[in-house]
């Protein structure tokens, strides 16, 4: 098994604890804080169990049906992700100002307070090994994954720090204020994994830095007369791209494709944690009017 998949089943079974504590605490105190954070567990689950999902099937071969392949379940997961977590912060958000309005008051807050501190440190440790996981293999399910654990540490802790402040100050409409700050930073944090979820899903063009790279590239092969039309995109952990080559006419389509295949190396080299998908075209002559795609 990946060790992609491996991360989204622990992530599932952390979640799965994670989501019992906090709800059999928050509903026998009423804490709106702990609530949410409840809440934005269950979702983490539920998210984690559809990323296995995501992964398992985005890996399967390229078919008669899908001759690309599934990679694009990745992004898609992500904006899945994104949307679930953005649509559970309005609920929290109309929950607490709820809270606010109509005042409540907080029953056994040590109880609260110490499955907060339970959930921070088990949540800290998920950060980590999702972070080490996500930097391993670039992939973008992890990476969503661990922005999104990471989100929910930051909660956590703002949760921990309302509770110690109602505990020695009885302050309880803190609660719902720190319930209205989560769900305002969650809705913050879910924005740019939905965009570039759908920015991959449209094919959007690699970033100008990975871009620049790739010319580097070309721009230094002495063996061509010039390229043109370089074009690129990302699907999940693939990138493809395509590009072509300008030989001088008396060059033999043997010499060519040795030029090609080196060129399409060092491009793979470029990105040594992706699987990078390059079509080369080998031109006999420029017949691209002289306009390069930068």
């Amino acid at each position: 098994m990946r060790i992609e998949k491996k991360a989204t089943l622990i992530s599932t079974t952390v979640a799965f604890v994670l989501v019992t504590f906090k709800l059999t605490v928050g509903i026998i105190s009423g804490s709106v804080a702990v609530l949410a954070s409840a809440i934005d567990s269950l979702l983490d689950m539920v998210v984690s169990t559809f990323n296995y999902y995501a992964l398992h099937n985005a890996e399967k071969e390229p078919d008669e049906y899908f001759n690309f392949g599934r990679r694009k379940l990745e992004p898609l997961a992500a904006v899945i992700e994104g949307t679930i977590i953005s649509l559970s912060a309005l609920f929290i958000l109309y929950e607490a100002v709820s809270r606010l309005v109509k005042g409540s008051v907080i029953e056994r807050l040590d109880l609260s307070i110490g499955v907060m501190v339970v959930s921070i440190v088990i949540t800290a440790l998920l950060v980590v090994f999702l972070q080490i996981v996500a930097r391993k293999t670039g992939n973008m399910v992890i990476k969503a994954d661990a922005l999104h654990y990471k989100t929910d540490l930051l909660s956590n802790g703002a949760v921990l720090l309302s509770l110690g402040l109602i505990y020695f100050t009885d302050y309880d409409f803190i609660d719902p204020l720190l319930g209205i700050a989560i769900a305002v930073y969650m809705i913050y944090s879910a924005f740019p994994l939905i965009k570039e979820g759908i920015l991959m899903l449209l094919d959007a063009a690699l970033d100008a830095e990975s871009v620049a790279k790739i010319h580097g590239v070309l721009n230094t092969q002495l063996d061509i007369n010039g390229y043109h039309d370089l074009r690129t995109r990302r699907s999940g952990s693939d990138i493809y791209m395509s590009v072509h080559l300008v030989f001088s006419i008396s060059t033999s389509l043997y010499d060519a494709h040795q030029v090609g295949d080196r060129i399409e190396l060092a491009i793979k080299n470029l990105f040594p944690q992706s699987n990078v998908h390059a079509l080369i075209h080998l031109d006999p002559y420029d017949d691209s009017e002289g306009e390069y795609l930068d």
